[in-house]
């Protein structure tokens, strides 16, 4: 018998078992709302379409004042510094630095609105029908959206990029000094990876609640699923740890049929 899905305190959520492409549990999972900075993994992704890894991209002042102004995490920058694409990515995904979301677009849009657009090509062309943005850092705008299953499907997609899929399960990454910028020690807020999840992504606005994009591999199966609009960022694990493990006892269920 199978057992029905846990009771969880997110508003949405989405679970599938990528291994065998079964759509798992869905809590009112097309609904279009706000995603906060789960909205980066397609920054990332937009951004290693047309960069090097290697390219230098400076943090201006602007990209630091925006994230602070706004209220938003910030890498720990100084105006002027010069980093690496590599290191964005990191100061991106781990600490979720909307400074870094912000030089990233500003490079390689060129400017924010041509990136944005090329954020919504991307969705378009990945097939994510319910998603829309409106800025490379997910910060509260009525012009964005998604779902819990197109940012599921979006994780998977993500999960299968070399680069990104290393970035968003490691949990501690420094950058040394060097003459174009200072040592940057970055800590990811992703708190299921000591736990043996793989990623994805956190994000948090008033407007959004607590969300999270996240993968675990559960009885040799890759589960990937997203909460949205929960209530705390403790309640946002806790609804992914229940869900992580409903699906695992699931799959093990069924290798025994």
């Amino acid at each position: 018998m199978v057992a029905a899905p846990p009771s969880i305190t997110a508003r949405r959520a989405y679970v599938v078992d990528v291994t065998t492409g079964k759509a798992l549990m869905s809590k009112s999972s097309t609904t279009r709302v706000q995603i906060a900075s789960v909205t980066k993994l397609m920054t990332a992704y937009v951004v290693l379409k047309r960069a090097k890894l290697n390219d230098v991209v400076t943090v201006g002042k602007a990209d630091i004042q925006w994230a602070t102004s706004h209220g938003a995490t910030g890498g720990g920058f100084k105006a002027g510094e010069r980093l690496f694409v590599r290191d964005l990515l990191y100061a991106l995904m781990l600490p979720s630095a909307a400074d870094a979301a912000n030089a990233l677009a500003v490079k390689y849009g060129p400017g924010k609105t041509k990136f944005v657009a090329r954020m919504n090509a991307a969705a378009k062309s990945l097939g994510l029908k319910d998603t829309r943005y409106a800025n490379a850092d997910g910060l509260t705008s009525t012009k964005s959206y998604s779902t819990a299953r197109d940012q599921a499907k979006l994780a998977q997609i993500v999960l299968k990029t070399p680069t990104l899929s290393t970035i968003i399960k490691t949990k501690k990454y420094t950058t040394p000094a060097t003459k174009i910028h200072r040592k940057h020690t970055w800590t990811n807020s992703n708190k299921l990876l000591s736990e043996g999840a793989i990623g994805l992504k956190t994000g948090y606005t008033a407007k959004a609640g607590y969300c999270l994009a996240f993968a675990q591999v559960k009885s040799g199966h890759l589960i990937v699923g997203t909460v949205l609009g929960d209530k705390s960022d403790a309640a946002r694990f806790t609804s992914a740890r229940k869900l992580l493990n409903w699906a695992g006892a699931q799959v093990a269920a069924a290798a025994k049929a």
